[in-house]
């Protein structure tokens, strides 16, 4: 992987980590289309470091409440009824799902499911929800009125994530959307809920940056690099755009994306694998 290379996949990365279209999905589809090899999983979970940092950056204080607040719960009972501390909690069990399942079927989602025709279908298929969210969702609920039954059932949705295509944000916010929530509401707590997922399994997959031919330490961290800055503006634009519109605008794009890419496969413009 070049330089160049390197920064088309980070500003794929840092625009569709946090818009609910996949950003796995399409670092898959873009190398793709322009004839360059796989980057594979590993990079894919490398670089999501860079828009964590992003995440990590934008809500900082929020973050760094909620985990105080948490900490200190621990050991002072008068603090666990806290928002704060309640919300700790809730992104703490949430990410158990994902985490769980991630480990379980490693092997199927770094092989198998990295597989065109899946990925493609996948992005109709959970656009279609995340539209039925939008329609049948009351979206009156903050997020101060989440519970431990919504974190876990939002963390449940997170989990979907592990297929291509899913899209993590599009998947927590379709079961924030389907539970009641504002849009705005559901969007902040899948950014909050990322944060432990996506460090840990990033993490995980640096040991593999380079292995068996894939992009190397420089090309990766030029790609972490550009993820951060572009998703750093990606939040600030989505949090704006959803406090005043629908979801419209990322179904219609999944749609539309998916079934490019299956008549691209149907007509052997690309291949699946």
């Amino acid at each position: 992987m070049d330089a160049l290379q390197a920064i088309v996949l980070g500003v794929v990365q840092g625009l569709t980590e946090f818009l609910p279209i996949s950003s796995s999905a399409h670092l898959l589809i873009v190398p793709k289309l322009f004839g360059w090899a796989d980057p594979g999983a590993a990079f894919t979970a490398v670089i999501q470091l860079g828009t964590m940092l992003a995440v990590l950056l934008y809500f900082w204080r929020d973050i760094t409440r909620i985990l105080w607040t948490w900490l200190r719960s621990l050991w002072t009972p008068g603090l666990r009824a806290d928002p704060d501390a309640r919300m700790g909690w809730y992104i703490g069990l949430g990410t158990i799902p994902l985490s769980v399942l991630g480990l379980a079927f490693q092997g199927v989602i770094e092989g198998p499911a990295r597989n065109l025709w899946l990925n493609a279908t996948v992005l109709i298929v959970f656009g279609l929800v995340l539209l039925l969210a939008e329609q049948v969702g009351r979206q009156r609920a903050a997020l101060g009125e989440l519970t431990m039954r919504d974190g876990l059932i939002i963390g449940g949705f997170q989990a979907l994530a592990l297929v291509p295509g899913a899209s993590r944000s599009g998947s927590t916010i379709t079961g924030g959307l389907f539970l009641g929530f504002t849009r705005e509401a559901a969007a902040r707590y899948s950014f909050l809920l990322s944060v432990p997922a996506v460090v840990l399994s990033g993490l995980f997959e640096l040991r593999d940056v380079g292995a068996g031919g894939g992009p190397g330490p420089v090309a990766t961290g030029i790609a972490t690099v550009v993820s951060f800055a572009v998703g750093y503006a990606s939040i600030a634009w989505l949090l704006r755009y959803v406090t005043r519109h629908s979801m419209m605008i990322f179904v219609t794009y999944r749609v539309f994306a998916g079934a490019f890419l299956l008549t691209l496969l149907s007509l052997g413009v690309i291949t699946a694998q």
